[in-house]
């Protein structure tokens, strides 16, 4: 089974209404997988309602489990933990903050604030600082490996340095098209080529679970039983 927590619909830049992408998701083998859209001063609003509604919609019955959720991105830093606040008092469950990859030009301290903010997950961080893998260790903030181009260029890094300080990772598609989706293989596979060995793939696979619990979801087996 695949857990995504990064992906985006047409309230965004994705190609896919918010049930075309879940359902694909489901049909690749995904178990759950979070609707993040980006968000930012003029559409978290409308963005936020929407996701609400459609994950509410497609939860109703029995299936992939969508985390209504969002990304918030190109914010000034120091208004990130206030977007942060006001999306969670909302109703949004998954608050994952755009980080400072090196292909954007995203704004200097982005990563910061979004470790003090207490975001859930930081996306695609970059070469993020030593003092700042500390500080997403001591918050408990997971940092994402990332399959989407240029986002990935990072990722060892993000690995080796997430590793040595036992920070928790979010293997995630960032998707965009149906393209980007992945497969339970290609899950792994993303995780096996930023350094991550296969003795540490279980470390991942139970530290999602641990979100997905945080997050107030239970995702059930094949088997009956419920994680």
């Amino acid at each position: 089974m695949v857990i995504d927590f990064h992906t985006h619909s047409l309230l965004s830049d994705g190609e896919l209404l918010i049930s075309e992408l879940v359902r694909r998701a489901e049909v690749n083998g995904y178990r759950a997988i979070g609707i993040t859209d980006h968000v930012s001063f003029s559409n978290m609003e409308k963005v936020i309602e929407e996701t609400l509604e459609a994950c509410l919609r497609i939860n109703n019955r029995k299936g992939v489990v969508a985390i209504p959720g969002m990304e918030i991105t190109y914010v000034p830093p120091p208004e990130i933990p206030e977007m942060i606040s006001q999306g969670r008092k909302s109703g949004i469950k998954l608050v994952v903050v755009h980080g400072e990859t090196i292909i954007e030009p995203v704004p200097p301290g982005t990563n910061r604030q979004a470790i003090l903010g207490g975001a859930d997950i930081l996306a695609h961080p970059g070469l993020l600082s030593e003092e700042d893998f500390q500080l997403a260790k001591a918050k408990g903030i997971f940092l994402e490996i990332s399959s989407r181009k240029g986002h990935c260029l990072t990722n060892g890094h993000v690995a080796t340095k997430a590793i040595k300080y036992g920070i928790p990772l979010s293997v995630n598609s960032d998707a965009h098209s149906p393209e980007d989706l992945f497969s339970p293989a290609a899950w792994k596979r993303v995780a096996l080529g930023a350094g991550i060995g296969e003795e540490r793939w279980g470390d991942i696979l139970k530290d999602n679970f641990d979100l997905i619990r945080k997050l107030g979801y239970k995702l059930e087996e094949t088997n009956g039983t419920t994680i």
